[in-house]
């Protein structure tokens, strides 16, 4: 069994040792952060993709269905009734408005969806409190083994106890 730098579990490590391991996890940090920045603003440029096409969509159905529903509402509305002509030309161009109005409101729907999402924000909040943490860490003092003579007796079986539970 050995540490992700490749010296067995339980040996000292020097602070070159610690330093390269806490430099490349510091490393893996900071890539796994821009990954889920990456994912985050992909997921935003999606929903704002999706508000354009249903803005697209709203006049779309507003251009190209106005001559067609218009003729067909409006004598539909003058065979039901005896109303003017006129009249249900303006009825019908109505109902054709009140489709792109529903069209253009789900649009802003995904474009407030899509404004409101802060995950670029979470990500650099992320970054500077894992920066701040890691400049505050201060090592833990270890005694000399020196001065407990206790320990040494049993550093064998610690080491082999570590190894075998890490395992």
């Amino acid at each position: 069994m050995s540490a992700p730098d490749g010296s067995p579990v339980g040996a000292e490590r020097s602070i070159g040792q610690l330093f390269a391991s806490a430099t490349t996890e510091m490393s893996a940090l900071v890539h796994d952060e821009i990954a889920l920045a990456k994912a985050q603003l992909k997921q935003d440029v999606k929903r704002g993709a999706t508000s354009g096409g249903a803005f697209t969509v709203a006049g779309a159905v507003l251009v190209f269905s106005l001559p067609m529903l218009n003729f067909a509402l409006a004598y539909g509305i003058r065979t039901w009734s005896d109303w003017n002509l006129a009249i249900c030309f303006l009825l019908s161009f109505a109902a054709n408005v009140l489709v792109a109005a529903v069209l253009a409101l789900m649009g802003v729907v995904f474009a407030k969806k899509a404004k409101k999402s802060k995950g670029p924000q979470k990500v650099a909040a992320s970054m500077k409190e894992t920066a701040g943490v890691l400049q505050k860490a201060k090592p833990h003092p270890r005694p000399a083994p020196a001065t407990r003579p206790e320990l040494e007796d049993r550093a064998p079986a610690a080491i082999e106890a570590v190894a075998r539970s890490s395992s």
